[in-house]
């Protein structure tokens, strides 16, 4: 009897997708509105909720398998760099935005978590996709957010299907790699002070950052 009640108990403690995404945004929400908040700072909060590298993955498609380990490692921490400053960046655009919670949808390892982001006078739709992790008490990540029905893993899977097309993979990742580096070095002496409503200039997602509500 002892083993069923120890893993009812550890599966019981996993928290669910809402959960993820209500606690994530509370941990943006207060690491955004702490003082002298700056990129940096907030992306590493946001990396504990977001898998970023999932992300990638799944922009990238059907070209991951074409690519070495090495090539994949590459672009896996190319894209880790550019989305966690990306993402961390319009978190502190949207400090002091509202989120109201809506459902929760599970599906085998997969979820969607509906929300709606209100900023002043304005209501967006926010979803949130997450995937559980395999093993033994595997956790849910977000993989993806679709702002107003656009999704940010298919924005950046046109993209990279059309510099793969005019470039090739290697003139990708040089392109993706250009932009990381631009991002960051502005993203170094951002604080939140300094970019009330900002939206980054990389990607073009228009997506949101999740915030908490009051």
């Amino acid at each position: 009897m002892l083993a069923p009640l120890i893993a009812a108990t550890l599966l019981a403690a996993t928290p669910t997708p809402l959960e993820v995404v209500k606690a994530g945004n509370a941990d943006v929400q207060k690491a955004a509105n702490a003082p002298g908040a700056t990129v940096e700072q907030l992306a590493t909060v946001v990396e504990k909720f977001v898998d970023f590298e999932e992300l990638a993955k799944r922009a990238l498609g059907k070209e991951w398998d074409k690519r070495s380990p090495a090539e994949r490692k590459d672009f896996a921490d190319t894209m880790k760099g550019l989305l966690r400053a990306s993402y961390a960046q319009k978190a502190l655009g949207q400090a002091n935005a509202e989120v109201k919670y809506g459902k929760e949808t599970v599906t085998g390892d997969e979820a969607l978590v509906n929300t709606t982001l209100m900023v002043k006078k304005d209501q967006l739709p926010v979803d949130y996709k997450l995937y559980k992790t395999s093993g033994k008490g595997g956790s849910w990540r977000i993989f993806d957010v679709v702002t107003d029905e656009v999704s940010l893993v298919e924005t950046y899977a046109g993209q990279f299907r059309k510099l793969i097309t005019d470039k090739g993979f290697d003139g990708l990742l040089s392109t993706l790699k250009t932009k990381r580096a631009q991002l960051e070095k502005a993203a170094a002496t951002t604080k939140a002070s300094q970019v009330p409503g900002q939206e980054s200039q990389t990607g073009g997602s228009g997506q949101k950052a999740p915030a908490e509500k009051k």
